[in-house]
């Protein structure tokens, strides 16, 4: 589930950009930075909850937050790889940085990827801790990346396994396919490989990974296997991104391994669909239920129906939710914790 979680303080520092100045964005290190300056609209703007869903773990490869409150993403943009900064200043402006073949994409979309087509305002809490919720955390907005298969590869790998085992696998297999981000976050002044950023590999690259390596990463043949198809037909499906949720999400479905519960968690982020609900989900049905009706015991039928009240806006209700806190007490130990690299 995108933001299922408030983010978290950062652990540790990551390492800071030398000084930038405007440039192509193509050369390597901190000085072919190009930059942008963006006003957020309305009063309240939060870049954890906005960009948090982005990141998959705490040493995402990927994405970093630092200890002033900058995000630093590295993606694969239709331009190539780019690294994106972006620091909210206390004058209420987006300041955002951007290196590599693809940091004029990134600057181009930083408001939409920000939430500027997103409509807070369409949003009318019926319940007292929606209120509650939204009057604590006003900044939430929904982001919208405009990529599909950087959503979609880590919420395949996301399929029945607990979100550590996940997360590893994402880890694993970034770092070993994948490349420095362009800038100085891939070449860190301590040269530590672990502090590295890394851009994820190309869909190429996916479909050549072989099958012992997704066995190293923890990844079983039903999920690779699946990585596998989409990334063969990348580019059809980086077309739903101009395309409205349903049919968008009819179009994620055509790949077999590809089901309502990964097509609503990519397009929550490809497509800042505010309706997308994660359906087939293991805990997110008894913590709306237990939220909006105290039934901790609640189905995908009976959330669902909660939520109808919320029709058009279920995403943003389901994002509140999880930002109040308020979950079912645990009645079980957690799902266990599997390597399938060690059978």
């Amino acid at each position: 589930m995108a933001g299922r979680f408030a983010p978290r303080t950062p652990t540790g520092p990551v390492p800071a950009p030398g000084p930038s100045t405007r440039g192509d964005g193509t050369g390597t290190g901190a000085t072919r930075a190009k930059t942008r300056t963006w006003t957020p609209p309305g009063d309240a703007f939060e870049l954890g909850l906005v960009l948090g869903p982005l990141r998959r773990g705490p040493a995402d490869p990927t994405f970093r937050t630092a200890p002033d409150g900058s995000a630093v993403r590295a993606t694969r943009t239709p331009a190539g790889p780019g690294t994106l900064r972006v620091r909210a200043a206390g004058d209420g402006t987006v300041h955002a940085e951007a290196w590599g073949p693809g940091a004029d994409w990134l600057l181009e979309r930083l408001p939409e990827m920000l939430g500027a087509s997103d409509d807070p305002a369409a949003f009318v809490p019926r319940h007292r801790l929606l209120a509650a919720a939204r009057r604590r955390r006003p900044g939430l907005r929904l982001c919208r990346t405009g990529l599909v298969l950087e959503s979609l590869i880590p919420s395949i790998l996301e399929q029945k396994v607990t979100t550590i085992e996940a997360n590893r696998s994402w880890r694993h297999l970034v770092r070993k396919y994948g490349e420095p981000a362009p800038g100085p976050y891939g070449d860190p002044p301590d040269g530590r490989r672990d502090s590295r950023m890394y851009v994820m590999p190309d869909a190429r690259a996916w479909t050549m990974i072989p099958s012992w390596e997704w066995h190293k990463a923890g990844v079983d043949a039903k999920r690779s296997d699946t990585v596998v198809r989409a990334a063969r037909v990348a580019r059809r499906l980086e077309e739903a991104v101009g395309m409205e949720p349903e049919p968008a999400a009819v179009r994620l479905q055509l790949i077999p391994g590809i089901g309502p519960w990964t097509a609503a968690e990519v397009l929550q982020r490809s497509n800042g669909a505010p309706d997308a609900v994660t359906v087939g989900d293991l805990h997110l049905p008894g913590i709306v239920g237990y939220a909006l009706a105290g039934r901790p015991d609640t189905d995908d039928a009976g959330m669902l129906e909660l939520l109808e009240p919320y029709a058009g806006q279920r995403h943003r209700a389901v994002r509140l939710i999880l930002l109040s806190g308020r979950t079912p007490p645990r009645r079980a130990p957690r799902m266990p914790v599997g390597r399938i690299a060690h059978l």
